[in-house]
């Protein structure tokens, strides 16, 4: 058996100060480069293969994610969120000191590994920081923080790009990062927990591949050609890997991913509602920001202004959010509403057209945030409080997994449905995500009640 010390619960406030900051690096590290991408280019060379830049860093923090929620289950998460950090900080500074593009790819490629581990670890130890009542509050922080980082991430880069140079988009993380770390090892649970049997790398290396397979189809689909067999190929090589993961996690002593996991209604349905909710997450960030500067004709900056009624609805929501699910019976209200009003936005943002009034926008970025906001991190609590304390770290692994998957997922799609002409398409692109939301939000309504 697994043995756990569980110490006294730690000051909450410090702890979740660190916690944020770390999730905040992360966040930040998925969108910051992409402003500084051409600059970059510029001055490393290898236009062509600039895209690893931002792939490097996806497939390592998703491909890695079920590893780090198992071991924070067996080995502790408190050492290994300071180990995983401290990488985080290291690859921060190789990326800033890289003198040409292999050097930063490789850097990149560790950096989504600690960032990876960062995350996954700091949604889990939210469960042995705060009581069950008070995880989707705490929660939601976490989920307004993705929300800003969406929008601080490129603004960032630019003005880093513009004003002092591409490097400290990367350098920067370092002093941030050093408080994060020296707050952390001082209020972090120090909880101890006891492999009872080997490490199933077996499963973990299956699962990575899964996710290396399913990150390339989405991040070169559209560049390779979707029907090429590149992309067939890993299409195929995914399917063949999902079959076998199965069999070798019934096998394993100690799973990376538990199949109770599998056979858990509210883990399988908070993830597959957190994956149709990134889904249209991310393409709301991603995209409409480039609508307005196409269509709209905004600087960089300004779309980023434009773009508040959206965060200020994302931030509010996930507050609210969180402090209503404290009551576990109103768990399933609260996702079901967030879904529905997901459904609601993207309906709206369907009827985008150049032209389309000032304050018209404002009401349909409000309405778009707030259905954003509420769904994420109360999936991610309701899989938390539905399995025992022992696999917080795979649940909440399960689920970001999930989650990852969806953003990029959606990410590649609608940048395929915009096919280059953002004004004539965007509002289709936004037409032909809504029924994988409403199937999100129909799977929503069967999440078990609790009383």
């Amino acid at each position: 058996m697994t043995t756990l010390d569980v110490p006294a619960r730690p000051a909450v406030r410090p702890a979740m100060t660190a916690l944020v900051l770390a999730v905040l690096l992360a966040a930040l590290d998925q969108t910051i480069v992409s402003t500084a991408l051409p600059r970059i280019a510029g001055d490393l060379g290898g236009f062509r293969d600039i895209a690893w830049v931002t792939a490097s860093y996806l497939l390592a923090s998703t491909a890695a994610t079920p590893l780090w929620g198992k071991l924070g289950d067996m080995l502790g998460r408190k050492r290994l969120y300071l180990v995983a950090t401290t990488a985080f900080l290291v690859a921060s500074a190789l990326c800033g000191l890289a003198q040409d593009l292999p050097q930063l790819v490789a850097a990149r490629a560790l950096q989504g590994l600690a960032g990876g581990g960062m995350i996954v670890l700091t949604f889990a130890l939210v469960g042995d920081i705060v009581a069950p009542e008070d995880r989707g509050r705490y929660q939601g922080r976490f989920g307004s923080v993705y929300g800003v980082a969406s929008i601080a991430g490129p603004l960032l880069g630019g003005l880093f790009t513009d004003e002092l140079s591409w490097r400290w988009a990367f350098l920067v993380n370092v002093p941030v990062g050093l408080v994060a770390v020296a707050i952390a090892a001082r209020h972090l649970p120090a909880a101890v927990r006891r492999p009872a049997a080997r490490i199933d790398y077996l499963g973990a290396g299956l699962l990575a591949a899964t996710a290396t397979a399913l990150i390339l189809i989405t991040t070169f689909g559209e560049r390779w050609g979707w029907a090429s067999p590149g992309i067939l190929g890993l299409a195929a090589t995914a399917v063949v890997l999902i079959a076998l993961v199965i069999p070798v996690e019934r096998r394993a002593v100690a799973p990376v991913l538990p199949l109770s996991m599998l056979t858990s209604r509210t883990v399988v349905i908070a993830s597959v509602v957190g994956f149709a909710a990134n889904v249209a997450m991310f393409s709301v960030l991603v995209y409409l920001p480039t609508y307005l500067q196409v269509v709209d004709g905004v600087s960089a900056t300004l779309s980023g202004v434009h773009m508040l009624p959206l965060v200020i609805g994302l931030v509010v929501s996930q507050s609210l959010a969180g402090r209503w699910i404290a009551n576990p019976a109103r768990v399933r209200v609260v996702l079901v509403s967030g879904m529905v009003l997901n459904v609601a936005g993207l309906v709206l943002l369907s009827t985008l057209a150049p032209g389309t009034a000032q304050f018209v926008l404002v009401l349909y970025f409000l309405v778009t945030g707030v259905g954003v906001g509420m769904v994420p991190m109360v999936a991610l609590t309701a899989a938390q409080n539905a399995v025992p304390a022992a696999d917080i770290g795979a649940a909440s692994a399960v689920v970001t997994f999930a989650r990852s998957i969806g953003a990029a997922f959606g990410v590649a799609v609608f940048g395929t449905l915009l096919g280059g002409d953002v004004a004539g398409n965007i509002g289709g692109a936004f037409r032909w995500i809504t029924p994988l939301v409403v199937l999100g939000t129909l799977l929503a309504l069967l999440l078990p009640r609790r009383r």
